[in-house]
């Protein structure tokens, strides 16, 4: 069986589109999308990806009228949540260790869900 290689991009509506990826650029490194063909994306480092379908009814997210929440990979999980906070962005660590390794919760400016997990 051919299978799909990674994510080729995540794509969401937003009230406004411009200022949420600046948002997600000026907190997180993520660069915005090219403007030509001739830039390249944002390019994720490699690492391992869970794509996990929840339960209709799930709490993971928080606000049950998200229906979909990011995780991104951190390399030190203390040091951008402390960026974060910087910049007056709430951001909570949770204080279990797990086997996969640690997480911290935060939400962009429109209410959306972030996981920020640094593997262990």
């Amino acid at each position: 069986m051919e299978r799909v290689t990674g994510i080729g991009g995540i794509f969401f509506r937003a009230n406004d589109e411009s200022a949420l990826a600046e948002w997600y650029r000026d907190h997180l490194g993520i660069d915005l999308v090219p403007s030509d063909y001739d830039q390249k994306p944002w390019a994720q480092g490699a690492g391992p990806t869970v794509f996990a379908p929840f339960p209709r009814d799930s709490e993971y997210f928080g606000n049950a009228e998200k229906n979909w929440m990011i995780n991104f990979r951190v390399k030190n999980l203390d040091t951008i949540v402390a960026q974060l906070k910087s910049s007056g962005i709430e951001a909570t660590v949770d204080p279990e260790l797990y086997p996969n390794g640690r997480f911290a919760r935060l939400h962009d400016p429109e209410g959306n869900p972030i996981e920020l997990w640094e593997p262990k």
